[in-house]
């Protein structure tokens, strides 16, 4: 990604910070905590933190993030920006550090979707050192911005607006830019993804498997050099057992097919990008107690996840504000659609973010 940048005449500034192999979950961060520029008291966003503050806080152009769980999204969501999951195999991957080889994929972090357009169109494409990559014509996702989104069926996932664990503000926010959408001609139904809300458990199990085998050498001779927190995500990665991790592959099959179900019936699902605005960040390190870790493996996690597993693009776009302890914090929509439909979601997202204000708004720092 990073020659085809400089390849294409980007002026690269340097390397940006992130939650420790992109677990998500470090405290101590070895190169300092990344802030959110709209409260530096709260979390960037997991794992690709340092692409979401910079972004925001107009240090850079534009970013790269990883995403295997939600990394691009989340920190998209966190602070105002554009992040688009490409479609898994639309991105070479080559001379990345892998955490979980069937979810890994590498995209842009940016502060406007035609941002977010142009620094997809560079780096995706096929690579002869990528073998996964598709061999496919890239299209000119910057011309295809201003076609008409009219006609195309919109569907609102069900569990998604439902759940209990997405903030009453961020569903009326969600709600708002559905109806947005739907004076641009998009017509609108509700879906159902029934094992959304396990998606969660499903990724951090895979995940959790797959990342202690790469790091199975370094986990014997290291683990002392690992954060806390990273320690325990690979420890219990390490002991889980095959029998588990073969059941979550069974459940991803099932959820992929309901992904797929849906998006025979609609061009585009919106929901949250994320259950609440950006949190505080962590101060102490490992788990209280057994609610603290059946929190982790649910909740906002099932809402990015849920394309992870299904492998198909995804794409968070700012879509309003909520006011928490006095402090505006950027929230987002999520959009997903058919694999290799990474165009049609830049370009529903941008003829939303041309009837609304949100990504003009710039933080305080």
């Amino acid at each position: 990604m990073v020659a085809r940048l400089r390849g294409a005449g980007a002026t690269l500034l340097g390397k940006l910070n992130m939650s420790e192999f992109a677990t998500g979950n470090s405290v101590d961060h070895p190169f300092g905590t990344p802030h959110n520029p709209w409260d530096l008291d709260r979390n960037a966003g997991t794992s690709s933190s340092g692409s979401g503050a910079a972004t925001a806080a107009f240090l850079c152009a534009t970013s790269l993030g990883e995403d295997t769980g939600g990394s691009i999204r989340n920190p998209a969501s966190n602070c105002g920006l554009v992040g688009l999951r490409p479609t898994w195999g639309l991105v070479s991957r080559y001379g990345m550090l892998g955490a979980c080889w069937s979810m890994d994929i590498g995209g842009p972090i940016s502060r406007s979707v035609e941002d977010c357009a142009l620094t997809l169109q560079v780096i995706a494409g096929y690579d002869s050192h990528a073998p996964y990559t598709a061999d496919r014509p890239v299209p000119d996702y910057r011309a295809q911005l201003n076609n008409t989104v009219k006609g195309l069926r919109l569907g609102v996932v069900k569990e998604a607006m439902d759940a209990d664990f997405v903030h009453p503000q961020v569903k009326t926010a969600v709600s708002k830019a559905v109806a947005d959408l739907k004076e641009q001609g998009l017509s609108v139904d509700e879906v159902s993804i029934p094992l959304l809300t396990s998606a969660a458990a499903v990724t951090r199990a895979i995940i959790g498997v797959e990342s202690a085998s790469l790091h199975h050498d370094w986990l014997g001779t290291r683990l002392h050099e690992y954060d806390h927190n990273v320690q325990l995500d690979f420890l219990t990665g390490a002991i889980t057992p095959a029998a588990l991790y073969y059941k979550a592959q069974r459940i991803r099959t099932l959820i992929r097919q309901q992904v797929f179900d849906v998006l025979g019936k609609v061009d585009v699902l919106a929901l949250p990008s994320s259950s609440e605005p950006a949190p505080l960040l962590p101060q102490e390190a490992g788990l209280k107690s057994k609610d603290e870790a059946r929190h982790r493996m649910s909740g906002r996690r099932s809402l990015t996840g849920v394309f992870n597993l299904a492998n198909v693009p995804a794409l968070s776009v700012p879509c309003g504000f909520v006011s928490v302890e006095g402090k505006e914090l950027p929230i987002g929509l999520q959009l997903a659609g058919r694999p290799f439909d990474d165009g049609l979601l830049l370009r529903v997202a941008y003829a939303y973010e041309q009837v609304t204000p949100w990504h003009t708004r710039r933080p305080p720092i």
